[in-house]
């Protein structure tokens, strides 16, 4: 048995999946997040095919305090699919700029643009995207916005240019909830995916695990220890208010919506061992067992289609991860390659499962085509965790360990791009990426 994670000095993700333990809390409701939950971002690695996009300062952005072409440029490079190239300043919406140019240095794309504060303090934002090669406009766009939404528009922005030139959505204005520990106090945070932008939905002198968004992006599932044991609560994010969805005898834990979010799937001991159950999202807590095992079932995920259910067990003598229909029947061992695989999660599209491995003594990131095959490590580091799924399918942002500190990553499916986000001095696990939409 692992030390409980509110224990001194004790790591507290859902990688000790074997744990028992019992705290007391403290509820704090939303408020702006603290400055330990400002992020900065790290871009390392380099993508095997990427668009080159050549990316103009945005006039008078400075003056708004947010420099927008900044915010853009980040969030272009961390999706893997594009690499950036600096424009000196003095290009705009306004400009007829010379395309032939531009692609002869090398650029497929041009954007530039404008941030005009307004007189009632409002700022008009302006982008114009361009194709290099064909040496047509792709698209342009004008939009008022509050100062406080600066960083909202810019990663909108950054989410229309992806899709023109990707022909797929970009996911830089959802959102990703995490939790953040700072000695002995545990917070959960919302934020966007580069860590700005963020609100605190629950802090708590004890344990906060398991962070899962609903389909709608509207309500966070969570597992709280303050009532001296695991307990599942369901928050509305915009609001607040928050109600006990599972509080049975014994451990309720690792929360996970339906696709139609009319139900989740729970890990209760109320039995015995910890099974899975289904529970509904807004009736009766009458929970339905879904599994029947004399091993320990729990870390259940859905699949995208809402016909079976992906979970970890030790039914086979060690923790691997199977998968059961969700109407219940028989359970198929999905992962072989190795004796400790945890901490499933699945693409927008069902193909691809996310996991994390025991690898010579590592806990480490892997990705497996869910037809079969041969699992693909996407890290080198020794304490993956968590990991979660963008709900395009192109990122993956999971937990890690680096100097001594619990980080976030996001790593493209190949590997080969990654994103660090830093916290001074801070632990941050759990991350769970938010729907489409805001």
């Amino acid at each position: 048995m692992t030390t409980p994670p509110h224990s001194p000095g004790a790591r507290w993700s859902r990688r000790h999946w074997l744990q028992a333990t019992s705290a007391a809390t403290a509820l704090a409701g939303l408020g702006p997040a603290g400055a330990l939950a400002q992020l900065r971002v790290e871009i390392t690695g380099v993508g095997a095919t990427q668009i080159p996009v050549a990316l103009a300062p945005f006039r008078d952005e400075a003056a708004t305090g947010v420099a927008l072409s900044a915010v853009i440029r980040a969030n272009l490079e961390r999706s893997g699919a594009f690499r950036v190239i600096a424009v000196p300043p003095g290009l705009d919406e306004r400009s007829v700029p010379d395309l032939a140019a531009f692609r002869a240095q090398g650029a497929d794309a041009l954007v530039v643009g404008s941030a005009t504060r307004l007189a009632d303090g409002s700022v008009d934002v302006r982008v114009r995207l361009w194709d290099a090669v064909r040496g047509v406009e792709l698209a342009g766009q004008s939009s008022v916005v509050l100062p406080a939404d600066l960083r909202l528009a810019a990663h909108r922005l950054s989410d229309l240019i992806h899709e023109k030139l990707t022909g797929e959505r970009g996911v830089f204005a959802t959102r990703i909830a995490y939790v953040l520990r700072t000695g002995r106090r545990f917070t959960l945070h919302v934020t966007d995916p580069d860590g700005e932008g963020g609100q605190v939905a629950l802090a708590s002198p004890e344990p906060i695990i398991s962070p899962a968004w609903s389909p709608d992006g509207r309500r966070l599932a969570y597992v709280s220890f303050e009532s001296q044991k695991a307990v599942v609560w369901v928050q509305d994010v915009a609001t607040g208010t928050r109600r006990v969805l599972a509080d049975f005898r014994g451990s309720n834990s690792a929360p996970a919506w339906s696709p139609d979010g009319r139900r989740l799937v729970v890990t209760l001991s109320r039995d015995g061992n910890s099974q899975l159950y289904l529970i509904n999202a807004e009736g009766p807590p009458a929970p339905e067992r879904l599994t029947s095992s004399a091993a320990i079932d729990t870390e259940a995920v859905w699949s995208p289609d809402g016909a079976s259910v992906y979970f970890v067990s030790d039914r086979g003598g060690g923790p691997q991860v199977y998968r059961v229909p969700a109407g219940g029947g028989t359970v198929e061992r999905i992962t072989f390659q190795g004796d400790y695989n945890i901490s499933p999660a699945l693409s927008p599209d069902g193909r691809q499962l996310a996991y994390v491995s025991r690898q010579a003594g590592a806990f480490r990131l892997m990705l497996l085509d869910t037809a079969g095959g041969t699992p693909l490590p996407l890290t080198d580091t020794r304490d993956d965790e968590s990991p979660s799924f963008a709900p395009n399918g192109r990122l993956i942002v999971y937990a890690t360990r680096s100097g001594g500190v619990d980080v976030l990553m996001t790593t493209t499916l190949d590997g080969k791009i990654k994103t660090r986000l830093l916290a001074s001095g801070a632990d941050m696990r759990e991350p769970a990426w938010g729907p489409f939409g805001r």
